[in-house]
């Protein structure tokens, strides 16, 4: 018995030697040479298209209606963004931070064809000839902060606070970086959310509020089971539906649900975990790895990227343990159900890959 709680002991003084506070530092953005840029003609007709740094392109669909206007004010949390970058990477709206005004973003977006996006607001989206979940929504589609530039002749500049003029090109910077391979929650009250990369292990959050459903969030309609539908400054979208139903729950975070006014509900329904930072005070929308720069919804069955790591890698799943049993996929549930999620007790995020990891 004395053998047995030492070494109980042992593993608990490893664990906590190797945990350490998250202090909004470690996971800093990559400024070395872009994983790919895509290049949208501010034009009807304009081909997207997608360039690795060898020159090799891929189309993404063809640009069917342009931005009449920008979209103010946008939902609460775009405002936690950078200017010039993109806020929300979903499968269906990309959405574009432009600027801060009196406290909330002024956004436009790129929408897919056939989508159900009312953040973007009407007349103020690009438009894609392609379905929801793919391309540029799926596969090709860039993290949060990812930033954004417009191309005007030959000169190319950050995005500013005015839309593009006819004839310019946006173009989409996306960086691999620094990452988690993984995140852990522990889906009680007070439970850890723990950051697992090649440095150890790390708590970033604290659960304030644990998930017990699932509801109808209208953009899970393109996403799979166990798959990331959407993540922007400050909610991470989870589909628990097939391709083609709805149904879903968010993770986000105590700032968001404490001062949004469309996010009140979250504290008395159960398709929502709400999470804060460890500290209980600083803030946590818009902050990597969770809110910012590393979830993206990935490739969906038939689609592929440049090789077999990024085709199969570049997407973020989500795992459960149920009753604290092993490691499975995440139960199957549409529409809204109070209690489908509520037998889970830990999440498991992996992080999207490019390439093969080295051990």
């Amino acid at each position: 018995m004395r053998t047995k709680r030492s070494l109980i002991s042992l593993v608990i003084v490893f664990f906590l030697a190797s945990c350490v506070f998250f202090d909004g530092k470690l996971f800093a953005a990559d400024d070395s040479t872009p994983l790919y840029e895509v290049m949208i003609p501010f034009e009807e007709g304009g081909v997207a298209r997608a360039y690795l740094p060898d020159g090799r392109g891929f189309d993404l669909g063809r640009v069917v209606k342009l931005p009449l206007r920008t979209q103010w004010p946008s939902y609460t949390a775009s405002a936690w963004g950078k200017p010039g970058a993109v806020t929300a990477s979903a499968v269906n709206a990309i959405h574009i931070l432009m600027g801060v005004e009196s406290g909330r973003g002024r956004t436009i977006s790129v929408i897919p064809a056939e989508t159900i996006a009312p953040a973007a607001g009407p007349g103020a989206a690009v438009v894609l000839d392609c379905k929801g979940g793919t391309s540029f929504f799926g596969a090709w589609a860039p993290p949060v902060g990812a930033p954004v530039f417009v191309k005007s002749g030959e000169s190319i500049s950050p995005l500013g606070n005015l839309l593009p003029e006819s004839g310019d090109v946006l173009i989409f910077r996306v960086y691999e970086d620094n990452m988690p391979y993984m995140v852990d929650f522990e889906n009680r009250p007070g439970g850890r959310v723990i950051a697992w990369s090649t440095s150890g292990a790390m708590l970033i959050a604290r659960v304030v509020r644990p998930l017990g459903g699932t509801g109808r969030f209208d953009g899970t309609l393109y996403q799979g089971p166990g798959r990331i539908r959407a993540n922007h400054s400050g909610v991470i979208d989870v589909s628990t539906s097939e391709y083609g139903t709805i149904g879903g729950f968010q993770i986000i975070p105590w700032d968001h649900a404490l001062h949004s006014s469309e996010m009140q509900g979250a504290w008395q329904m159960t398709q929502w975990m709400i999470i804060a930072h460890p500290d209980g005070k600083s803030m946590m929308g818009g902050t990597s790895p969770l809110f910012a720069r590393g979830l993206v919804p990935g490739t969906q069955d038939g689609e592929s990227l440049w090789d077999l790591w990024s085709t199969y890698g570049r997407k973020s799943l989500v795992m459960a343990r149920i009753d604290g049993g092993p490691w499975q996929h995440l139960p199957r549930a549409s529409g809204r159900d109070d209690n489908a999620m509520k037998r889970i007790t830990h999440l498991r995020i992996y992080f999207p890959i490019s390439k093969e990891p080295l051990i």
